[in-house]
């Protein structure tokens, strides 16, 4: 694959002969080993020469050094990756800048959506002791409340039937089912303390 390269007064540019893509740039055999490439060069200087000042404009954005050096690393990365699209290599800095405040405006974006939705602490969730020994307390609770109490607590909060369904089923009034609910939920409260 042949490479012309022009030599201008900002960089050096590959023009692709043929078959390669647009603003790739490939070394030729001299220059392989002998020195960096252009871009490399050119980032090098724009990290040696602003770094520290691109970091203390991300702090001012995100609040916090860790996340400014991220903010201006990933800059630098993306801007090595996006560095065929410049037309013009000495507004590299100009888009280096606008990369930083792009990404401290998605890190701050990102945090307002954390902070609109916060982590539900998880519940406290017992053990397989505890559960069975509730259950069986629950249990033993439930056998020792008479059988029409049991059958109205049961369809009401296990098979979760409304009082005039549970009067149906049983052949008794509502009034009946209130009766018989709330004096099994005093025997139930009194049973599990």
């Amino acid at each position: 694959m042949a490479l012309v390269v022009k030599n201008d007064a900002f960089a050096r540019r590959a023009v692709p002969a043929s078959g390669s893509l647009p603003g790739q740039v490939l070394p030729d055999a001299a220059e392989a080993g002998a020195r960096p490439r252009p871009r490399e060069e050119a980032l090098a200087a724009l990290y040696h020469g602003h770094y520290a000042a691109l970091v203390r404009t991300a702090v001012l954005l995100v609040g916090d050094v860790g996340t400014a050096e991220d903010v201006v690393q990933d800059s630098f990365i993306a801007t090595y990756h996006a560095w065929w699209r410049l037309r013009d290599t000495s507004r590299a800095l100009p888009y280096l800048r606008r990369a930083v405040m792009n990404r401290a405006r998605s890190v701050l974006r990102r945090r307002a959506v954390a902070d609109r939705h916060p982590d539900r602490p998880a519940p406290d969730v017992a053990s397989a002791e505890e559960d069975a020994l509730e259950r069986s307390s629950v249990l033993a609770a439930l056998a020792a409340l008479s059988p029409r109490q049991r059958q109205v607590i049961v369809l009401r909060y296990y098979a979760g039937l409304s009082e005039a369904q549970i009067a149906a089923a049983l052949g008794v009034t509502t009034g009946s089912v209130k009766v018989h609910a709330t004096r099994a939920l005093d025997s139930l409260r009194a049973a599990l303390r």
